[in-house]
């Protein structure tokens, strides 16, 4: 059984930040790709970031300079890094692992940004 568990999600000022983390566990192995997702009301789910094992990273044109990918393959943990937060950046956040056996999901995190 695979555990995908993300945490971080919450409610910040425009221009504020936030970090997500998302931690695999249990029959998992040689994972090579990791990646954040979000969805907003009444949208489709879009990728924001993505990261290898080599940590070649991938972002969406919407985050690029706000937005930071990172791991730690020895703790099978993905991070998000997100700055100058928008209004637009709210939704469910969900942390997608690429590993042998199979794609996993995350239950997701709510990011909400509001004054």
């Amino acid at each position: 059984q695979v555990q995908i568990v993300e945490s971080g999600g919450g409610l910040v000022q425009p221009g504020g930040s936030l970090r997500l983390s998302c931690a695999a566990s249990g029959s998992i192995f040689a994972i090579f790709g990791m990646g954040w997702y979000r969805q907003a009301p009444g949208n489709q789910r879009e990728l924001v970031a993505t990261i290898s094992r080599g940590s070649t990273t991938t972002y969406a044109n919407s985050v690029k300079g706000r937005f930071t990918i990172s791991r730690d393959n020895a703790k099978n943990t993905v991070y998000l890094q997100m700055n100058s937060l928008r209004p637009e950046d709210t939704a469910v956040y969900f942390c997608n692992v690429a590993a042998v056996g199979g794609s996993y999901w995350g239950q997701g995190t709510q990011v909400t940004v509001s004054s």
